[in-house]
């Protein structure tokens, strides 16, 4: 696991269908840990997380990231958020659903994005720092320096899911923590402006 801003922690899963990197984050915010979208973890992570101080959530950002969060739900003893519209197609019970414009534990704004691969796709902001995004299969981190959508066959309709998009540009941020890819830590905004174009 490795420090990548403030407060957060970053580590990656190498997935060989996908090639490309896997990424779970977490987060120190206020008086909680979080952990976003888990992969597997290293046993050495693992232990480390185990031997800390208690996390206390796990926050999905659609149905498809679900990853390691049942495992970890229940060897780090915590609870599982998800976005409503995906709950009933997910396989983890979670403890809560969220909604578009809800404020999570950890001052985390919750961005409800229309029109993606899944219904309940979402967005989570931070406002510490210049501001952080985190973001699932929303936009993928690759090629490296860069954002792009996933392939349009992923979608209903790609137009409209890049204008589901474009509502991410409202916020300010400075960093942008992908899911799938590389992330970008400064100057994100610009390049997912670029990306929605």
């Amino acid at each position: 696991m490795k420090p990548i801003l403030p407060g957060i922690a970053t580590w990656s899963w190498f997935s060989e269908e996908k090639q490309l990197n896997f990424n779970g984050h977490l987060l120190d915010v206020g008086e909680h840990r979080i952990l976003v979208d888990p992969p597997p973890l290293s046993d050495t992570d693992l232990s480390q997380l185990t031997n800390a101080s208690q996390v206390d959530y796990i926050l999905l950002t659609n149905r498809d990231h679900e990853r390691q969060s049942a495992t970890y739900k229940e060897t780090l003893k915590t609870r599982v958020y998800v976005p409503q519209a995906d709950a009933q197609e997910m396989s983890v019970t979670p403890e809560k659903t969220f909604v578009d414009g809800e404020l999570l534990p950890g001052g985390i704004w919750v961005i409800h994005l229309s029109n993606q691969k899944s219904p309940g796709e979402s967005a989570l902001f931070l406002q510490q720092g210049r501001g952080i995004l985190i973001v699932g299969d929303a936009l993928l981190g690759k090629p490296e320096g860069s954002v792009s959508m996933l392939p349009a066959e992923k979608y209903a309709d790609p137009v409209k899911a890049r204008e589901g998009l474009r509502r991410l540009l409202k916020y300010n941020f400075d960093s942008i923590l992908v899911g799938d890819g590389t992330s970008i830590l400064t100057g994100a905004k610009t390049v997912v402006a670029k990306a929605l174009e």
